[in-house]
């Protein structure tokens, strides 16, 4: 009945936590987790392959710790202005990386941290296109996403 257990429990308790706790609510929440629960069954996607798990808190607190710089980075380029050198750009950067959950949680990362975006994903080149607000050298940013995030996703999934 239920395929997906604890996302139905987690879209209801968001559901009350976005509306009042009420018998309405909880009905109506209950029926939208439950066929939320039904439509991802449907979707049949494919269950992720942690290879080395341990890693997850290590990445977790290497992101926080580049959302963090960067927010400070980006808080300084709007207050304070560019400098001549830096400048908006767009850039491609090459993957090895072929997991689609691996691809996913590293398109969140770059676009969750503030100053880049991810923006388009060519899965015949594997390569990605990014937009960086304040870049200074095409090539550390293509380390900084090799290094620091592929490296360790590719540990992870692979």
């Amino acid at each position: 009945m239920l395929p997906y257990p604890l996302l139905t429990v987690f879209l209801l308790v968001m559901w009350l936590l976005l509306n009042r706790f009420t018998l309405g609510h909880v009905l109506l929440g209950g029926m939208v987790a439950v066929c939320s629960s039904w439509a991802m069954a449907a979707l049949r996607p494919d269950k992720p392959k942690l290879r080395r798990w341990y890693l997850l808190p290590k990445l977790f607190g290497v992101v926080m710790l580049d959302i963090i710089r960067s927010n400070i980075a980006v808080s300084r380029v709007i207050l304070q202005g560019r400098a001549k050198e830096h400048r908006s750009a767009f850039i491609n950067v090459p993957l090895e990386l072929r997991d689609p959950t691996a691809l996913a949680i590293l398109s969140i990362i770059v676009t969750g941290t503030p100053g880049s975006a991810w923006l388009e994903y060519d899965s015949r080149n594997s390569s990605v296109l990014l937009h960086v607000l304040d870049l200074v050298d095409d090539d550390e940013w293509r380390d900084l996403l090799k290094n620091r995030y592929e490296k360790l996703l590719l540990e992870i999934f692979s």
